[in-house]
């Protein structure tokens, strides 16, 4: 695993058919735990995870910067979305409740609203850590447990959370990280124990993940690349629009599922847009990542950089 300046950070194994069953078995063995306690029990150890992580919000928005290239600036953005996501969930957990449905001749029916069990979470390289949070505070505010799998271009600072969910007071297992590629994330979709599977990538991978879910009937949550188009008229406020397609097409490097791929701007207005784009694109400070002011920092990866750069020599030519 690389930095930016392709510098080796550390080393780490595949987990195979043998670590992803022992992940969801001890995954298991936690949801019995966890999903008995009441719903403010779990909402305590929540709001305790996020606690820790504004806390430690420099520190994790350093090892976040290492892991995937973002500017510092961002990342410590990103990490306190992190931890506001666990707020909100704990603050559901202990109002989550079935129904009373009267019915006639005064019988009643009800509904329980119960876990699903052991969920799988498989991340992005493009937001690690937010991400890893948002599948599993959902989830652990349920009553389930959780075995993710980070990108493997960015493996580490998903570790940190499990860390963080254990100094909190979750039980031994219940968030559990797996690391691997496509291989890893075949094994957990393929596991028997796993009763949903929670994914953010791309749509080709997005659609073979939900193939086999099919197979065991799973449930899937699937957060794929978007294609999203900027529209701008003439009668517009010029600074929202050029400060929106900006954010659109540069926050994250650009790496982003929603990012403005097509930027439409009425004629009347297209040649003083451009302009103030230009602009303003110069400006953007590129550099270190983890420098305070640099505004955008370093693609994922060099086969990534190659595709980039592919693409804007392509734009020239056409």
């Amino acid at each position: 695993f690389k930095t930016c300046l392709g510098r080796v950070i550390c080393k780490l194994l595949c987990s195979g058919e043998k670590e992803v069953d022992l992940a969801v078995q001890s995954a298991k063995a936690a949801f019995k735990v966890w999903s008995q306690m009441s719903g403010m029990e779990r909402s305590r150890v929540l709001l305790e995870a996020a606690r820790i992580i504004r806390e430690q919000r420099d520190e994790i928005a350093t090892l976040e910067t290492i892991n995937n290239g973002k500017s510092i600036f961002e990342a410590k953005v990103d990490i306190d979305i992190s931890w506001q996501c666990l707020e909100y969930y704990a603050g559901l957990a202990g109002s989550l409740a079935g129904e009373h449905i009267q019915l006639p001749g005064g019988s009643f029916g009800y509904t329980r609203r119960e876990p699903l069990g052991v969920c799988a979470g498989i991340g992005a390289w493009n937001y690690p850590f937010q991400t890893a949070c948002w599948k599993c505070a959902p989830a652990l505010a349920c009553g389930n447990a959780m075995v993710f799998k980070p990108s493997p271009f960015t493996p580490i600072s998903v570790v940190k959370l499990a860390e963080i969910f254990t100094e909190a007071g979750v039980p031994k297992g219940l968030f559990n990280v797996v690391q691997g590629g496509a291989a890893t994330g075949q094994l957990l979709c393929h596991h028997p124990d796993v009763a949903k599977i929670s994914f953010t990538g791309s749509v080709p991978t997005g659609s073979k993940i939900m193939e086999m879910a099919a197979k065991g009937i799973k449930p899937v949550t699937l957060e794929l690349g978007g294609k999203s188009p900027l529209i701008i008229f003439s009668d517009c406020a010029l600074e929202n629009a050029v400060n929106g397609a900006l954010m659109a097409n540069f926050l994250t490097q650009g790496e982003v599922c929603c990012n403005g791929t097509r930027v439409f701007v009425e004629r009347k207005i297209l040649d003083v847009f451009t302009k103030e784009v230009v602009k303003r694109t110069q400006k953007i400070k590129i550099g270190d990542p983890l420098l305070e002011d640099t505004r955008m920092g370093a693609l994922i990866n060099r086969p990534h950089l190659d595709r980039v750069q592919g693409f804007i020599k392509q734009a020239k030519e056409q």
